[in-house]
């Protein structure tokens, strides 16, 4: 059974989900829609999908699924319009800018019954099973998480008001990743480098390049999360490392996505099949076509926790104070 889906907002993120989801068999690209009429007809070209105007006449196709890839403070209107006609969303992360919107994004797609995704990616590798398989007989003593490397330079993440800079768009991931592995955050404390990166070409900013948030989980347990934007051509290192009362596991994500360590005495060692992007998009198609909302990687009421964590690391890293999770 092919599904036939529409996608909201061209940008490289929508790129990528394009791609992916071109590359199936089971996947029909009907309908894209970008502000950018130019950007939306070469889209629309390229895969042989209907041009939209706009996200009315996108909504207005026969779609089986619908994935909005626009910047973070223009999530709820066009989830909100989808949602209402019954169509499956899968919502780029993070779930909204603001904490009303994310609470009325999730009360919508709570209410409506519908299949409803948020793209945290990292909740659907096999690597996290088997870490929760580790921690079922271990408890957590401390994570650290560490996301460094290049991105775009999208101008709405540029303005901290906007699209919450680093901490919000890459630190999120790591917030949303210590969660799933170690529960719910009692307080974050956050501080930000000093140093700026030099970006030619790059226009004036007021994110922090760099920045290191610490997480006490209502566990007891603590986690560090180190998020740096560096220049283009630097490898980037992304992981986390969990240290437990028996033992340490090593989760290495993108490029390698393995674990490996040590845990009650035995060696740990587990890859994955599918890397998570993909692996994202597979789940929450998977759970379109079994019509199941509570078999997506990360649902909306997950994403609502991780974006209440990392609202209240933005306000530690403008106060210099540890501040508490709402």
């Amino acid at each position: 059974m092919t599904t036939a889906i529409g996608l909201v907002g061209l940008g490289w993120i929508g790129d990528s989900h394009l791609t992916d989801l071109a590359a199936r068999a089971d996947v029909e690209i009907q309908a894209v829609c970008d502000v950018d009429a130019a950007r939306t007809a070469e889209f629309a070209g390229r895969y042989d999908a209907r041009a939209c105007k706009d996200v009315d006449e996108l909504l207005a196709t026969e779609l089986d699924a619908v994935w909005i890839c626009t910047p973070p403070q223009h999530h709820l209107a066009p989830a909100r319009q989808a949602l209402a006609r019954g169509i499956p969303v899968y919502l780029e992360k993070p779930v909204a800018r603001d904490l009303a919107e994310a609470t009325e994004l999730t009360r919508l797609a709570e209410e409506s019954g519908v299949v409803c995704a948020v793209g945290y990616q990292w909740r659907a590798i096999e690597l996290l099973d088997a870490v929760r398989s580790e921690l079922a007989s271990s408890d957590v003593v401390s994570l650290s998480g560490y996301s460094v490397g290049p991105t775009a330079a999208r101008p709405w993440f540029l303005d901290q008001a906007q699209g919450g800079g680093n901490l919000l768009e890459r630190g999120s991931h790591q917030i949303d990743l210590a969660r799933a592995v170690a529960g719910e955050v009692e307080s974050v404390l956050a501080v930000g480098s000093a140093v700026r990166v030099d970006r030619p070409g790059v226009a004036a900013r007021n994110i922090d390049d760099a920045l290191t948030l610490v997480l006490r989980m209502t566990s007891g347990a603590v986690a560090t999360v180190v998020i740096a934007w560096t220049p283009a051509d630097v490898p980037g290192r992304y992981g986390l490392d969990v240290v437990t009362d028996s033992g340490v596991l090593r989760m290495a994500l993108d490029p390698e996505f393995r674990l490996t360590g040590r845990n009650r005495g035995l060696e740990v060692s587990a890859g994955v099949t599918e890397e998570p992007f993909s692996a994202s998009n597979s789940r929450f198609l998977a759970a379109v076509k079994a019509g199941d909302p509570a078999a997506v990687a990360c649902t909306p009421a997950d994403a609502l926790a991780t974006l209440r964590v990392a609202l209240a690391g933005e306000e530690a890293l403008a106060t210099g104070r540890t501040v508490t999770v709402s």
